[in-house]
């Protein structure tokens, strides 16, 4: 460390400084007779106070050390142990458990002699510095190298060193994920690459949700490694009843089948469904060889009526796209002809409705007045001053002028709901609708999610809008010609695909019913065994305001009736729940909350599935290790090679500590010691003038 003086002023101010000493201690000593000190008593006295009164001066002056400190930082080695339970599958898990720990903690210690070493475990998320448990239910290194690429990306990071099988079940390839790390990898290879006898389910697919009396496909794939000639047997049980059973025939060793089921939803609710492989002599491990599976099944679908003046071929284009939906059972129907009761529908599409001819009927005044919610098609048949009279949100002026061809121009601020990259992108290849002319009205409510360009003006005036009043959704289409959407779509995409989905979104939006409950629990229904269980809950006053004053309780129940009571912690205005990890199984919630004189219960369910992806490949994958370290100017070593790396590091020339100069600017009056010696000058003084008897 080296040190030197810097000053604010030119160095001849020092003069003034001394020039102020000596002028204070002559008129103080020289030039004052009342003092009656000896000559010798008076040159100590001036001396003592001389040197006081110049060094506040010289003070005065900001006087500064610039101090230049070199720091030595050790080379950071971060070390990351794959904390998966893939490791521990097999014959060598007591190895992993006891014996390998004991080596890598051992390395640790060598490497902090020279090193600082950082330590990290990863699976299904990061930790730092914790013991390795094996425990983890998935593998990700693609979160594992942003949190590096995070805390070290400018620090002197020497090597980063991974123990890990290779197997990856989350994120990105690692050897592409690691793209971005500048400093060298070295892997640790565990686990083993010989092919070992095991039987699993490999992938099931099924519907998470069906309607009640339906069937429903669950396909199951079976995958078999060196059980060539072998027999299983598939079975599917729900509770204690067997619903379905299959021997399986294993014809070679890296057998592979997919098996399609039908199975019925016979009762409403989250039915949990157990598929099970028999075990066959000798398996790595039996965890993998069943998997439980939950469905929700709902009593009944969402109806929609499609009511239409005269026929025409946005009806069909519009059914065709509805039922791609199997949650939406659609019905068509002249209003001419129609009988039913409009009670029984959660949603009335009304094409050119009101029109010339029917403008007033009970019907549409039995619709306009219910809380059904609507989508109106506005065309060259509607009656405009009949529609004007339903209060819809929008008002469109009576023009005897042809209509506008418009066509859609995105509003970027509607958030109704998501609007997919598909949708944006043939947005401006759709054909125009044929839309009224003139100036609309539109309700401040109004939620605008096209508007209307023509030629290559885009105008404010809604193409298809959306409003709510009180419980009643409405959307209106203002112009006739959706049918062509639909062709176009297929002729730019091969598929009715996107304006499918636009279609289902809107419906979904018209059709849910707005949620009126004052106390709600807003949970998944489903939850992974590595996934906490996260709960939020709102609460609502007499003025539909959201409030949290009083607590909210809960108790969560699981199979065996144990029960969990939890109470709910206060956000800004709502509350949240973290309950931590559950085993797997089914779970039941009971809330209550007392707001005033009123108490507010809210009952629920939800399930908590396996996840046994770690499981399905008990192969390493030293081939990953190897390239991810030679790919980052690193080796890849064996379990018993670990202690080879301390030898690697010292020969390596960019493995190195970094000295840091820093420089440091300190003013002299914020110096203790400086403020200690004008304080013991002064007292000095003191001390020899009031001895003296003369003060």
């Amino acid at each position: 460390m080296s040190f030197r003086f810097v000053f604010s002023y030119p160095l001849w101010f020092l003069i003034i400084c001394v020039a102020i000493g000596l002028l204070y201690t002559a008129i103080l000593y020289y030039r004052n007779n009342k003092h009656d000190f000896s000559r010798k008593l008076t040159y100590i006295l001036s001396l003592l106070r001389f040197i006081a009164i110049t060094t506040l001066a010289f003070l005065l002056l900001s006087p500064m050390i610039e101090k230049n400190i070199s720091n030595e930082e050790k080379p950071i080695i971060v070390i990351a142990q794959d904390n998966s339970c893939s490791i521990i599958i097999g014959k060598d898990s007591t190895y992993y458990r006891k014996d390998y720990i004991s080596q890598l903690t051992g390395l640790i210690d060598k490497l902090k002699k020279d090193y600082e070493v950082k330590t990290y475990s990863f699976g299904d998320q990061i930790r730092y510095n914790t013991p390795f448990s094996f425990t983890d239910k998935q593998t990700d290194f693609q979160t594992l190298f942003d949190e590096l690429l995070i805390r070290y990306s400018n620090r002197n990071v020497g090597a980063v060193i991974i123990a890990s099988d290779g197997l990856y079940n989350k994120g990105m390839n690692p050897v592409y994920a690691a793209d971005n790390l500048s400093f060298p990898i070295y892997t640790i290879a565990l686990g083993d690459t010989t092919v070992k006898k095991d039987l699993f389910i490999g992938k099931v697919n099924h519907n998470r949700m069906v309607y009640l009396g339906n069937f429903f496909p669950v396909e199951i794939t079976i995958a078999a490694t060196k059980y060539s000639g072998q027999t299983t047997k598939l079975t599917i049980s729900k509770g204690n009843e067997e619903l379905y059973s299959q021997n399986v025939t294993i014809n070679n060793n890296n057998f592979v089948k997919t098996i399609i089921i039908q199975l019925e939803a016979k009762q409403t609710g989250t039915q949990r469904y157990h598929i099970a492989l028999e075990p066959l002599k000798e398996e790595v491990t039996l965890t993998n060889n069943h998997r439980d599976i939950f469905v929700e099944v709902i009593d009944k679908k969402q109806k929609i009526l499609i009511l239409a003046n005269s026929p025409h071929p946005d009806i069909a284009a519009l059914q065709q796209s509805i039922q791609r939906n199997e949650n939406y059972e659609v019905e068509t129907a002249l209003i001419s002809d129609f009988k039913k009761s409009i009670n029984d529908y959660n949603l009335i599409i009304l094409h050119q409705l009101p029109s010339m001819q029917y403008s007033n009927m009970p019907l549409l005044n039995s619709i306009n007045n219910s809380s059904t919610s609507v989508l109106y098609i506005i065309g060259d048949q509607s009656n405009l001053i009949a529609f004007n009279s339903q209060k819809s949100g929008l008002n469109i002026p009576f023009s005897k002028q042809k209509p506008n061809e418009a066509l859609p121009a995105l509003n970027s601020s509607f958030s109704l709901f998501t609007i997919n990259e598909g949708l944006k992108n043939i947005l401006s290849k759709l054909p125009p609708l044929n839309s009224p002319f003139g100036e609309y009205g539109v309700a401040g409510s109004a939620e605008i999610f096209l508007f209307q360009k023509i030629g290559n003006v885009t105008t404010k005036r809604p193409l298809l809008m959306f409003n709510q009043l009180n419980e009643k959704r409405i959307g209106i289409i203002i112009g006739e010609g959706y049918w062509k959407w639909r062709l176009m779509d297929f002729a730019i995409e091969s598929s009715h695909q996107v304006i499918d989905e636009l279609t289902n979104k809107m419906v979904q939006y018209l059709s849910v019913k707005v949620d009126k409950r004052p106390f709600r629990i807003l949970s998944k229904t489903n939850y992974l065994e590595n996934e906490p269980i996260e709960l939020n809950a709102e609460l609502y006053n007499e003025s539909n305001e959201l409030v949290n004053v009083p607590e909210v309780e809960i108790t969560i129940i699981n199979g065996d009736k144990k029960r969990f009571p939890f109470v709910f912690n206060k956000t800004n205005n709502a509350y949240t729940l973290n309950a931590g990890n559950f085993p797997i199984g089914e779970y039941k919630f009971e809330a209550k909350v007392k707001l005033g004189s009123k108490t507010y219960n809210e009952n629920g369910m939800f399930t908590v599935t396996a996840l046994k992806v770690e499981y399905l490949q008990s192969v390493a994958d030293h081939q990953l290790l190897y390239l991810l370290a030679h790919k980052h100017d690193g080796e890849m070593l064996f379990p018993t090679e670990m202690n080879n790396i301390i030898d690697i590091l010292k020969k390596r020339e960019d493995v190195k500590p970094v000295i840091y100069y820093q420089t440091k600017l300190t003013e002299l009056i914020n110096l203790y010691w400086i403020f200690g010696l004008i304080l013991l000058l002064l007292t000095a003084e003191w001390l020899i003038r009031k001895r003296s008897g003369n003060y």
